[in-house]
């Protein structure tokens, strides 16, 4: 019998958990067991539904941002690796505008443009502790790499206020992105260059769950983490002279904290003069 209510707690609370994202469902449930052993499940409402974090038919607009850099001196690769020579960064900028369709609850459009650059120049590797003294150097040879990726995106985005004063809050989005991006991929062997371009075109599903505050009455704060989700790819390979070498297409669905997508950003609510009125009256 203890087993028996325990599930049914444990079963509501999930509901509840999704529930409140998806907006559907407002109380909870609470199980009392009687002298005769009886046991009753009563619904019990917290009035979820009252906390506010956004106001229907608000506009929303920010910029989200991300800034990452990788160099050799960043490695712990010394007592193997010297004078080792490599370095990348990775910028990324994505505008978007939204629209509160309901209360918590928005829809909008995001555009995005991703910069990133990497190189390496040189290394020399001594392997003596490891495998008979064997010692060798990359000099002489270098990689660079480049590319530009642009994108174009759907999302939908869920609120859950934390406080009654809808001053702090946890959201979760589901975002449809199109991307074509194209990199250059350059390598020196004895001094002399060669290359190659890639064209790629991505579509993604993703799921990108955040923390939200406001910093002033009407601008938000946010960070939010990419944690992957379904992703289809179709490259197209060209040499240096832009003549076709080869095509290729994969998909995966992956579900993991990518810390390249790890984005802090500014909201702005564009309030109605209905809803500024509510906001007075909190």
């Amino acid at each position: 019998m203890i087993l028996t209510a325990l599930l049914v707690v444990s079963v509501s609370q999930v509901a509840d958990a999704q529930s409140i994202l998806l907006g559907i469902q407002r109380d909870t449930t609470k199980v009392n067991r009687t002298k005769g052993g009886i046991i009753q499940i009563n619904r019990v409402n917290r009035e979820i539904d009252k906390n506010v974090f956004a106001y229907k038919n608000e506009w929303i607009c920010g910029v989200t941002a991300s800034y990452g850099t990788l160099s050799s001196d960043d490695s712990e690769l010394a007592t193997v690796i010297e004078n080792l020579k490599f370095g990348g960064s990775v910028v990324s900028v994505k505008p978007y505008v939204g629209y509160l369709y309901r209360d918590n609850f928005a829809i909008g459009l995001r555009f995005g443009y991703t910069h990133t650059a990497a190189h390496f120049d040189n290394a020399d590797v001594n392997l003596g502790n490891f495998i008979n003294g064997i010692e060798f150097s990359t000099d002489g040879v270098g990689v660079g790499y480049l590319s530009n990726a642009y994108s174009f995106s759907l999302f939908h985005r869920a609120y859950v206020p934390l406080d009654r004063r809808g001053r702090f809050g946890v959201f979760g989005e589901l975002e449809l992105e199109g991307q074509y991006g194209r990199s250059k991929f350059d390598f020196m062997f004895n001094n002399e260059w060669s290359n190659s371009i890639s064209d790629s075109y991505k579509v993604k599903f993703n799921f990108n769950p955040g923390v939200a505050a406001y910093i002033f009455p009407n601008v938000c704060a946010t960070v939010s983490f990419g944690l992957g989700g379904l992703q289809y790819t179709h490259i197209k390979q060209f040499d240096g002279e832009m003549q076709p070498t080869g095509t290729r297409n994969h998909s995966k669905l992956l579900f993991r904290l990518n810390i390249a997508e790890i984005n802090i950003g500014v909201t702005v609510h564009l309030w109605s003069k209905k809803n500024e009125q509510k906001l007075r009256l909190q």
